[in-house]
């Protein structure tokens, strides 16, 4: 073994280098198109052999190839040379990302389109790419494949819907399953152009395409009712941007879409004041997307009868959908894994990004559970708090990628804004807070970073971080010298017994009985360690 990594090192230069050629080889990098409705999207991605997908590369470029064809039958000129100009450039990018698999997929508008095989011809003639045209219950499933990835889907029942330019696509979930699937022409442009023809839109027009929606998916969501659908979950521009615009009107920060959410209330009022305005009020609303002002209005209208007729009480942003779902379909990784596997996936590919094999993550998190499962009784710690502490362990130290002597803020940065799956943006923030106060000042109850939670998530945000604290210090060399600790209870204190076998454990306890004083606090007993 000595010998053929002495050679690699001849041959590559140095052990870095050496670590890079490791991860090419565990890792494949994919590409995926949409040539959409309203736009066409690239993906690329490096897809690890236990399917997770970190994304190198995203695109976008607003075509509208749906502008006009719902009505016509036809593609645009305008559209299609649009397109095809756009697809130039993603070659091109293609080319400098090395990417060695592609797919790429076109919707509704193609579909649906008399010219469409001049269209796919035209792409290949001129830019080399091959276009496939894939039904609308091929989109559904792709759809459906990718939310699942991301959020695991387990429990519910939970409805995905994808509003696109021409079709949206609706999937029932439960535990993981489809219980059915469809893709029905109701798309935001194709809306837009039958039926809200004026700027607001009249009061006739919107009746008449309540009347249209009920009669083409008014038994479908009643059904999703009957099934009990626990809440609806969006995957597509248009859905992102009213909840972007519901996050607004509340106040908050945009910050990561994936995982936030909006009442069936606020899209309530959203549609009222979508319909209400005209194209110059609708771009200045909080949250709006300028490209997609003049589609608002039908999809607001549309999401807004799905909520209300399937029962689903929120709307929740999902920004995996159609390209990550062909990536997967790629990587061969789709499988029935649940919503904790896509948890756990997720936060060990962003550990070992930045911490290689995180033994001292590893290390902390054991002694941080045990901690957990000893004190959150008197702590009011919740049962569902203890994986979120777990995972708060694993990842306080990547900041140390950034910067030494701030890492725990640097810590907290990177996993708000990483691509965690299957957490709500309450669950994100609770573990990004806990690490960030595994060291240096603890976050307070009244800290203007924890404003937009509510004073339980803040009292577990404390209780995590205390104990945080303490797991770290007991790992304080990264050796991982503590093997093992157990907590008892005497008349006003708690006893942390440390067994470090036959190893010398004095840099942590020194470190440690520098960190309880928080935990001390929370307990109102005083932590005392015995060898």
């Amino acid at each position: 073994m000595r010998e053929f990594l002495a050679a690699l090192v001849r041959m590559w230069g140095n052990m870095d280098d050496i670590e890079r050629l490791g991860r090419y080889l565990l890792t494949m990098r994919l590409g995926a198109i949409d040539v959409g409705s309203n736009s066409v999207h690239m993906i690329v991605a490096d897809v690890s052999r236990e399917g997770h997908l970190e994304v190198v590369d995203r695109v976008k470029e607003m075509v509208r190839l749906g502008r006009r064809s719902f009505t016509t039958g036809r593609l645009t000129t305008e559209s299609m040379d649009l397109a095809v100009r756009a697809l130039m450039n993603f070659k091109r990018l293609l080319r400098v990302r090395r990417v060695v698999r592609l797919r790429a997929v076109a919707t509704s508008a193609v579909r649906e389109a008399r010219n469409r095989t001049e269209f796919i011809r035209r792409i290949k003639r001129e830019t080399g790419l091959t276009v496939e045209v894939i039904s609308g219950l091929d989109e559904a499933r792709l759809i459906f494949q990718a939310a699942r990835h991301a959020l695991g889907l387990d429990g519910g029942p939970h409805l995905l819907v994808d509003v696109g330019g021409g079709s949206v696509e609706l999937v029932l979930v439960r535990d993981g399953k489809p219980l059915w699937m469809r893709s029905v022409k109701l798309g935001a442009a194709r809306l837009a152009e039958r039926f809200l023809l004026d700027d607001p839109p009249t009061r006739d027009q919107l009746s008449k395409l309540d009347a249209h929606l009920e009669r083409v998916i008014g038994p479908l969501m009643r059904k999703a009712k009957r099934a009990g659908a626990v809440r609806a979950i969006g995957t597509s521009g248009t859905i992102n941007t009213l909840v972007a615009m519901a996050r607004s009107s509340r106040g908050e920060e945009l910050g990561r879409l994936h995982g936030a959410s909006a009442s069936a209330s606020e899209i309530s009022d959203l549609s009222r004041d979508l319909v209400e305005a005209n194209a110059a009020l609708r771009v200045d609303l909080p949250g709006m997307d300028a490209k997609r002002v003049d589609l608002m209005p039908a999809a607001a209208t549309l999401v807004n009868f799905i909520l209300k007729n399937s029962g689903a009480p929120e709307l929740v942003a999902c920004t995996w959908a159609l390209r990550e779902g062909v990536l997967l379909g790629l990587a061969r990784k789709i499988d029935s894994r649940s919503a904790v596997d896509a948890r756990r996936r997720s936060v060990n590919a962003l550990a070992a990004r930045f911490t290689g094999s995180n033994e001292h993550g590893k290390q902390v998190a054991k002694l941080a559970l045990k901690l957990f499962d000893a004190t959150a009784p008197v702590l009011g710690l919740p049962k569902s708090s203890r994986e979120l502490l777990e995972f708060a362990a694993l990842l306080h130290d990547i900041g140390h990628a950034i910067d030494h002597d701030r890492h725990n803020r640097h810590s907290y940065y990177l996993i708000k804004n990483a691509e965690l799956f299957g957490f709500d943006t309450d669950e994100i923030e609770v573990i990004a807070q806990a690490a960030r106060g595994h060291r240096k000042q603890a976050p307070k109850l009244d800290s203007p970073d924890l404003k937009s939670l509510s004073p339980a998530k803040r009292r577990v945000i404390r209780g995590l971080a205390a104990i945080l604290r303490v797991a770290d210090a007991l790992d304080r060399s990264h050796f991982g010298v503590v093997k093992n600790i157990e907590v008892r209870y005497s008349p006003g204190r708690v006893i942390v017994g440390v067994d470090s076998k036959r190893e010398k454990a004095d840099l942590e306890l020194w470190t440690c009985e520098r960190r309880t004083d928080l935990l001390s606090r929370l307990l109102d007993r005083q932590v005392v360690l015995q060898r």
